[in-house]
C-alpha cells in the first residue's frame, strides 16, 4: 500500500487530517511530520513514522520526504513572500525526495481569471509551480472556513450591538467546515485522484446576509448586516490592531488575531465582486457524503469555532 505523508500534524488542520488517516489507513503507511519534535508528541506510539520537516531547511526536507508516494502539503499560515519561498522549498523537495502525488489545500477562486487577493494570489502562485516541476497533484480549492464566520457572528452579537459589518456585499459563498476540508484533504490522499482540482464547497452558495438569518434562527439572536466599503473595512481592522500583512510580526500578532487585514478586505472584495462562488459536489464524490450545513454547523457552534492560527515563524 502506497505510504502518505502529512504535513502539520500539530495545527489545527493538519490534527483532524491525521485523525482521519489514523482511522482510514494502515498505520506502517503513515508518515506525520511537524516543525518540532514536539508537535509529533501526542502521535507517538501510534505506529505512525514521525518525522521533523522544518520548512526552513531545504536539505533536511528531502530527507524527511524520503519514501513517501503521496504528499499533503498544508498551505502555511503566512502570507506573501514568505509563504511562496518555503512552499516552493517543500515543493522542489518533494521532487527530489522522489514523492509521486502531491495534494496542496488551495482556496476556491484561484482558477479565476482577474482575482487578485493578498490571500489568493499565494495559492495560484503555488499551484503554477506545482504544474511546472512535472509532479502528480491535486489542488483542494477549500472555500471560506464557515468557522471564520462563525467567530463573527459571535463577535456581532457580544461586542458590536448586533451588527456584523464588511464588505462582501450580496457576494455568494459556499461556506465550509473547516473539519470538512481536511477530511476532504485526507480522502484525496487515499484517493487515486489525480491531477486535477477538486473544489471543496459547501453545502449551498450564500450570501453573508442569508448566512446571518441561518445563524439567527437556530440561535435566537437578532444580528443584522450591514455593508460597508472596502476603505470602512481597512479602518475598523486598523481601529483593533489587525496588521496588515503577514510580513512582521505574525507569530506574535497571530495569536490575538489569526489573520491580516490586506488578506480580509481584499478577500471581502473578491467575494462581492462575485469571483469566490465555485459550487460543485466535488466533497460528496471524494467522501461520499454531503458536507455540513451552515445550519448544522451553527447547531454545534462551541465546536466550531477559528481557534488561533499556528506560527512557528517569527
Amino acid at each position: 500500500m502506497k505510504k502518505i505523508l502529512l504535513n502539520g500534524v500539530d495545527g489545527n488542520f493538519g490534527s483532524r487530517c491525521a485523525s482521519v488517516l489514523l482511522e482510514k489507513w494502515p498505520h506502517e503507511d503513515l508518515i506525520f511530520t511537524a516543525p518540532t519534535e514536539k508537535g509529533l508528541k501526542a502521535y507517538e506510539g501510534k505506529g505512525v513514522e514521525l518525522r521533523v520537516a522544518d520548512f526552513n531547511d531545504e536539505t533536511g526536507l528531502v530527507e524527511a520526504f524520503k519514501g513517501a508516494d503521496t504528499m499533503i502539503l498544508i498551505s502555511m499560515p503566512f502570507v506573501g513572500p514568505r509563504r511562496r519561498k518555503v512552499q516552493k522549498a517543500a515543493i522542489d523537495a518533494a521532487v527530489k525526495a522522489g514523492v509521486n502525488r502531491l495534494v496542496y489545500t488551495s482556496i476556491v477562486g484561484a482558477g479565476e481569471k482577474d482575482i487578485d487577493t493578498y490571500e489568493v494570489n499565494d495559492h495560484v502562485y503555488t499551484e503554477a509551480y506545482i504544474k511546472s516541476v512535472g509532479i502528480h497533484y491535486l489542488f483542494m480549492r477549500d472555500s471560506q472556513y464557515a468557522e471564520a464566520m462563525v467567530s463573527n457572528y459571535i463577535n456581532a452579537y457580544t461586542n458590536t450591538g448586533n451588527v456584523l459589518a464588511n464588505n462582501m456585499g450580496s457576494g455568494k459563498m459556499a461556506y465550509i467546515s473547516r473539519d470538512d476540508c481536511a477530511i476532504a484533504a485526507a480522502y484525496a490522499a487515499m484517493s487515486d485522484w489525480q491531477d486535477r482540482v477538486v473544489d471543496v464547497n459547501g453545502a449551498e452558495p450564500l450570501t453573508i446576509a442569508e448566512y446571518i438569518e441561518i445563524a439567527n434562527q437556530v440561535t435566537g439572536h437578532h444580528v443584522k448586516y450591514v455593508e460597508i466599503s472596502d476603505e470602512e473595512q481597512y479602518a475598523f481592522f486598523d481601529s483593533i490592531g489587525v496588521p496588515r500583512t503577514t510580513e512582521q510580526m505574525w507569530a506574535q500578532t497571530a495569536t490575538n488575531f489569526p489573520f491580516c487585514s490586506d488578506g480580509m478586505v481584499t478577500f471581502g472584495r473578491a467575494i462581492r465582486l462575485g469571483q469566490m462562488s465555485t459550487f460543485t459536489d466535488d466533497f460528496e464524490k471524494l467522501v461520499g457524503r454531503k458536507p455540513l450545513t451552515v445550519k448544522e454547523i451553527f447547531e454545534h457552534m462551541d465546536e466550531h469555532l477559528i481557534g488561533q492560527r499556528t506560527s512557528t515563524e517569527d
